[in-house]
């Protein structure tokens, strides 16, 4: 995920810290920005939209207080890849098996 980061531009930088810092301080979230994916294994997304720029976050919930961020990605197309979605369950099931 790091990487994908390395590669923005400052303004799409900060509104992705903008949007992090929301999901972690408001309660309830406003689903345009934090919603979980259906027919996944509990996978949520983080909604960034910069511009004409679209972003997304995947992750999964660790208790009622922790979002574990696996993967990111700009998105292109309506709906979220699934190798994007396989690739966030892998990373969740690695992090419980290590947990």
């Amino acid at each position: 995920m790091q990487e994908h980061l390395d590669t923005l531009s400052d303004k799409q930088v900060t509104k992705i810290a903008w949007v992090l810092k929301l999901v972690r301080e408001t309660d309830p979230v406003p689903t345009n920005y934090f919603k979980k994916l259906v027919n996944t294994n509990d996978i949520w997304e983080v909604r960034v939209d910069v511009g004409r720029d679209t972003f997304r976050l995947l992750g999964f919930l660790k208790g009622r207080d922790w979002v574990i961020l696996t993967n990111s990605f700009q998105k292109k197309k309506q709906k979220t890849p699934s190798q994007e979605i396989k690739l966030a369950e892998r990373r969740k099931k690695d992090y419980i098996s290590r947990s």
